[in-house]
């Protein structure tokens, strides 16, 4: 790693500045994912679309661990997930097929995080889904879609019924998989992600009582919880402050995400 390092051209240099925050933002969730322990080794990803009318998008590189990112070590890609500038790292573009779909397919899909943690599978292979018996769920819950399970995503046709299957809604839970979201910003579709992995660890722990004695929220709360965590008034409190809070959390553990 410290060879390619070296090796690597001045990334910054080379990048517009809305670019480079968009690079130091996406390391950031990266290592924030390692930092709670959602990582799969090398294995999954976060992605985010690059302005600009070339359809070009920036990943992880396939090589490394999530704790070792960093906004240089970020790759180009087009949409068929190859680079599009000179890197010192592997890429995967199969990687790349669930991404692309989404971003290609949704304009406000501008982040798109997809997350293989032990809670999330539990969840996405439980028949019923996920339940609204906390508070975390009933703020994820209405903005889940569900995609059955067709073989690792390799399979470029499979692209449409999961666009079809998401729809208009910001999160996903796949079916015996994993769990994924999208967001307009990365910080938007990071506290989705962040909302879905406490609600689904929250379900696998409550279950361990039996679902016949679990509390059920009295009728109508779940639509009032919708209606109180919905909209821009979310937003920006994940980009206003949720968000900056993680970004100095990350800088007092190791700000080495930014190089």
């Amino acid at each position: 790693m410290a060879t390619a390092l070296k090796s690597q051209p001045n990334v910054r240099d080379q990048v517009s500045e809305e670019e480079w925050k968009l690079r130091v933002d996406l390391a950031a969730a990266y290592r924030l994912v390692a930092l709670y322990k959602w990582d799969d080794v090398i294995f999954t990803h976060l992605s985010v679309r690059v302005p600009g009318p070339e359809h070009h998008f920036l990943i992880n590189p396939y090589n490394l661990m999530f704790e070792e990112i960093t906004a240089s070590s970020l790759v180009k890609i087009d949409t068929n997930g190859n680079p599009v500038m000179e890197t010192p790292y592997i890429t995967n573009p199969a990687g790349f097929t669930i991404h692309s779909a989404i971003h290609m397919a949704r304009d406000d899909a501008h982040a798109v995080m997809h997350l293989h943690t032990p809670y999330g599978q539990a969840v996405s292979a439980m028949e019923f889904g996920l339940l609204p018996h906390t508070q975390t769920a009933m703020i994820a819950q209405h903005d889940v879609a569900y995609h059955e399970y067709e073989g690792i995503a390799t399979d470029l046709e499979e692209r449409e019924r999961l666009v079809q299957d998401m729809g208009s809604k910001n999160a996903m839970i796949l079916r015996n998989h994993g769990t994924l979201t999208v967001g307009e910003t990365v910080a938007d579709a990071f506290m989705r992600l962040y909302f879905l992995e406490r609600a689904c660890e929250a379900q696998v722990h409550m279950l361990s009582a039996g679902r016949e004695n679990l509390s059920n929220p009295p009728q109508g709360t779940p639509e009032k919880v919708k209606d109180q965590s919905s909209g821009r008034g979310m937003q920006a409190l994940n980009q206003m402050l949720a968000w900056p809070a993680l970004l100095r959390k990350l800088d007092r553990i190791d700000p080495s995400f930014r190089d």
